[in-house]
């Protein structure tokens, strides 16, 4: 009897761990579907100075915080494919560029990159976000974002 209830206990805990964790195809990384509200001061993205060290070895993750920093109203509408949504608690694009998130996760840098090109090109948040929903932003060459 007790190797029954420990086998449906550990049954029950992979269970729950796997629900937990799995990410269907079709789920929407966290994102606001709206600009922030009139008045609203949105958390800073890191800039100057802070762009160096360690996580700064490459021209495209300056340049990534430095073209984040034009469209911050569009990467708060915008989800963040590398799930740091789930895994840091992030909100949207927007908070890869709080801290240094978005100069080691080449899916927020790439998101980014797609997302200040797309706005350049008078695309709205909304056609910006179907855009990354189908990928879109993986053809995005970071070493062509830098300059290099």
């Amino acid at each position: 009897m007790k190797k029954v209830f420990l086998t449906a206990a550990l049954g029950l805990v992979t269970l729950a761990g796997y629900a937990q964790w799995s990410n269907p195809a079709d789920e929407i990384p966290a994102y606001h579907p709206a600009p922030p509200a009139r008045g609203t001061t949105l958390p800073p993205l890191l800039s100057g100075n802070q762009l160096t060290g360690p996580s700064f070895h490459y021209q495209w993750q300056v340049k990534v915080y430095q073209q984040a920093a034009t469209v911050q109203d569009v990467l708060y509408q915008l989800p963040c494919y590398c799930r740091c949504d789930k895994a840091l608690g992030h909100q949207s694009l927007h908070s890869c560029f709080e801290d240094t998130h978005g100069a080691v996760c080449s899916t927020c840098a790439k998101e980014e990159a797609y997302a200040y090109k797309m706005t350049r090109l008078g695309k709205t948040p909304k056609q910006i976000r179907e855009g990354i929903e189908r990928k879109d932003y993986e053809q995005i060459d970071l070493d062509q974002v830098g300059g290099s």
